[in-house]
């Protein structure tokens, strides 16, 4: 059940192709072997307005947010979080802030529907 969602600032679209970083990072959670590959889901959301800091939105970003049920090692979630930034580092070196946090959720009070 882990959701991959990508999300990066409006100018990044120009320089970057997003749908092929968006299928590479889908490709880095397939292969950890941590989850079932048919439960992997992942998302790109372009931000139109941002600010970050003092520079307003003149700092273009890609950031992704890595959400996963509890129950792995802090390792294992740091060597997916270590890889996601690699492909991140090969494919937007040239974007000024690229950032990765994975993070547990609760199984207790997560809820799914599949039809």
């Amino acid at each position: 059940m882990p959701n991959l969602v990508m999300e990066y600032s409006n100018s990044v679209d120009e320089r970057v192709n997003v749908q092929g970083l968006l299928e590479d990072l889908h490709e880095v959670a397939l292969q950890s072997g941590l989850f079932d590959v048919g439960s992997v889901k992942s998302r790109a959301l372009r931000c139109h307005n941002w600010l970050i800091g003092d520079e307003g939105d003149s700092v273009d970003f890609v950031h992704i947010s890595f959400e996963l049920l509890d129950g792995r090692t802090p390792e294992q979630k740091r060597e997916l979080s270590r890889q996601l930034m690699t492909v991140l580092q090969e494919q937007a070196s040239h974007v000024r802030s690229l950032t990765v946090n994975v993070r547990d959720m609760d199984k207790e009070s997560f809820q799914k529907v599949t039809n």
